[in-house]
């Protein structure tokens, strides 16, 4: 802390690097992001019927796993 910046350092990042930081949070969990996507809108579409939420959580994974690599 100094005179001119009364703020604690560790605030400093804000929200600039909230959001460059962001992308690279989602990135590292592609596969567990596209299942959740894929099974919200497997659940929606389906209705609530389970097989169209397993359906879209497998596909989901699937395809985030293809995009991200992991």
């Amino acid at each position: 802390m100094n005179a001119i910046d009364s703020r604690p350092h560790s605030s400093r990042l804000g929200t600039a690097g909230l959001i460059l930081l962001l992308p690279l949070a989602l990135a590292a969990c592609g596969t567990a992001v596209g299942a959740g996507a894929g099974a919200y809108a497997g659940h929606e579409l389906g209705h609530g019927s389970t097989a169209a939420t397993v359906g879209g959580a497998v596909g989901g994974g699937l395809l985030g796993h293809a995009v991200t690599g992991n």
